[in-house]
Order: structure tokens, then C-alpha cells, then sequence
């Protein structure tokens, strides 16, 4: 497998963090639970519930025995900076700052943190997009985004279609 998002979603424990307990009004959660359904251990991290979708939350990383592999961060964007700061501390290597048609969860200077620590980090798009967890209109929106810019070319670059 070839590509940033390739290599995130070859991961096998991943968190995402900003799973709410609305699932309605989140992207977040639709990540949460397609991870969980396609085969991954996946980790809800939700510092206001105990529970989501209903599986246990995590208040943060720190909290999730084991650890885990990769991070999705589906928070605002100003939450972002602590959240891969916590990633760093731990030894976290892999970060994604979702992001669908509207901006998301990135934020630059995040980012830029990530690239300073060797920590991989793909700013923006959707894991649904990608590989075995993308769906029909998960990857009419990936095209979409690609053409206009809006994804980073760096994410997608050499990624298998």
C-alpha cells in the first residue's frame, strides 16, 4: 500500500476523537462506527460521556488501555493543537484532522507540530474516502475535493483508487 491515507487506514487501533452523543450532527461518529464495522479496534474519546454510540468513551488518550496505533480527530480545529501534543507525548506517529466539504477539524498549526515531530499527519479529508472504508458518495466527494483543491495533494497522492 502506498500513500499517507493508505498507510493510516493499515493501522489496526485507531481513536477517534470528538465521537459525540449526537451521532447525527457529527462526522466523527459516521468514522467511528464504519472503522468499527470494517474490522478495526476502534476507540470513542469523549472527555463529556462515558458512552457513544453505545461503546465506552475515553476522556482522552491517555485514558485507552494499550494505546493506540493512529488518531482521527473529528474536533474544532482549536482543540486540534492539544490533542496532537497528546499524540506526541505518547509516541502516536499517525494523525488525521477530518475534514468533508466543510472545513473540519484542521488546523495548521497543528499540523506544522506534527511535521516537526515526525509524526505523519494528513490535514484534512475523510478516512471514509480511502480504501476498504470508503463507500460510493465517500469517494464522488474525494474526487470532488481533489479537483478542487480542497485535499491536500500530499493525502492522495499515490493512493490506491
Amino acid at each position: 500500500m502506498s500513500g499517507l491515507a493508505n498507510e493510516f487506514l493499515a493501522q489496526h487501533r485507531i481513536a477517534v476523537v470528538g465521537v459525540s452523543r449526537k451521532p447525527a450532527s457529527h462526522g466523527a461518529n459516521a468514522v467511528y462506527r464504519r472503522l468499527r464495522d470494517r474490522g478495526y479496534t476502534v476507540f470513542a474519546v469523549n472527555p463529556n460521556a462515558p458512552k457513544v454510540e453505545g461503546d465506552r468513551a475515553y476522556p482522552d488518550l491517555r485514558s485507552i488501555p494499550g494505546g493506540v496505533d493512529a488518531v482521527v480527530i473529528g474536533t474544532a480545529p482549536k482543540r486540534a493543537d492539544a490533542i496532537v501534543r497528546e499524540c506526541a507525548e505518547l509516541g502516536i506517529t499517525r494523525v488525521w484532522m477530518h475534514r468533508g466539504l466543510q472545513p473540519g477539524s484542521v488546523s495548521q498549526t497543528a499540523a506544522d507540530y506534527c511535521r516537526q515531530r515526525g509524526i505523519s499527519v494528513i490535514a484534512g479529508s475523510c478516512p471514509l474516502m480511502y480504501g476498504s472504508t470508503s463507500d460510493f458518495s465517500h469517494r464522488c466527494m474525494r474526487w470532488y475535493l481533489e479537483q478542487t483543491g480542497a485535499i491536500p495533494r500530499d493525502n492522495w497522492e499515490n493512493a490506491s483508487r
